[in-house]
């Protein structure tokens, strides 16, 4: 049974009244899956921080040389990817698999676009498997037990949460549900985190695009360096530790990379 005949899941229901996030960055992709709520908002937010387009694509950049290293160099088999988003180049299952076929790869979103989507386009190799969830990262519980009818509970898993983390604040207890997640995980598994900061940011664009998420329904929380290092605490961080997405690892991308005030995230892959 495939996660889109599981009698017991509630789908989320599609408001295009509402901005939702993953819309929003389908819109600084330059996708045309977003309506007019998400546009909105989405141009307020670029007025605010004109470099937003650019962030988006390095974080996107970010996930491609991540899933790449685990895939190529630390033999991982197996992707849980929450948060997915709306398909654009370079999804999980196409990096992973272009490495080794045998991929088994998992996408939870809460959006239904999303998830319509995924079931056309996340088409994987036939040699691996590619699985969707509709899902929301407040329930780990709900999110590992299905995950394990594609996954095998016995081997490593890559855990992804690329730029997702930010739209929970503390008052949800973020931490206790990334711990929940990795700890259920076999020996050997990987944590993946990209996190939006305003660390290199003047005070008041931090401050004015959290209200402007705020403002469309989309609680954000911008976290410093030390508070996203948090997410990592019990485990060990690869080279070349949590910094800024357009660092990691990046050089053998083109020069020149962007400052960091274009690309304000922070990245880092940890083993379990």
């Amino acid at each position: 049974m495939s996660f889109w005949e599981d009698e017991g899941s509630a789908p989320h229901e599609l408001n295009v009244q509402v901005a939702h996030s993953a819309r929003m960055y389908d819109y600084y992709l330059g996708g045309k899956d977003n309506f007019a709520a998400d546009r909105e908002a989405a141009e307020k937010v670029l007025a605010n921080f004109p470099a937003m387009r650019t962030t988006a694509r390095e974080n996107r950049a970010f996930l491609r040389r991540a899933v790449t290293h685990l895939a190529a160099e630390a033999g991982i088999r197996q992707f849980l990817d929450i948060g997915t988003g709306i398909p654009s180049v370079d999804n999980t299952h196409e990096v992973a698999q272009r490495v080794a076929p045998d991929s088994r790869v998992v996408y939870v979103d809460n959006d239904p676009i999303v998830l319509t989507h995924a079931r056309a386009l996340l088409v994987g190799a036939p040699e691996g498997s590619t699985d969707y969830l509709e899902a929301d990262l407040r329930e780990p519980d709900r999110i590992l037990e299905q995950a394990w009818t594609t996954l095998d509970p016995s081997r490593p898993v890559a855990l992804m949460l690329i730029s997702i983390l930010q739209f929970l604040p503390d008052d949800e207890n973020p931490r206790e549900l990334v711990r929940r997640l990795t700890s259920s995980l076999p020996e050997g598994s990987h944590l993946v985190v990209s996190h939006a900061t305003a660390d290199f940011l003047p005070d008041t664009t931090g401050t004015r695009g959290t209200r402007i998420y705020d403002a469309a329904g989309i609680p954000l929380q911008l976290r410093a360096h030390d508070e996203i290092l948090e997410f990592f605490t019990g485990h060990d961080l690869i080279a070349p530790g949590l910094v800024p997405v357009s660092e990691w690892r990046a050089e053998t991308e083109p020069g020149p990379r962007p400052p960091l005030s274009h690309a304000a995230l922070y990245g880092a892959v940890a083993r379990l």
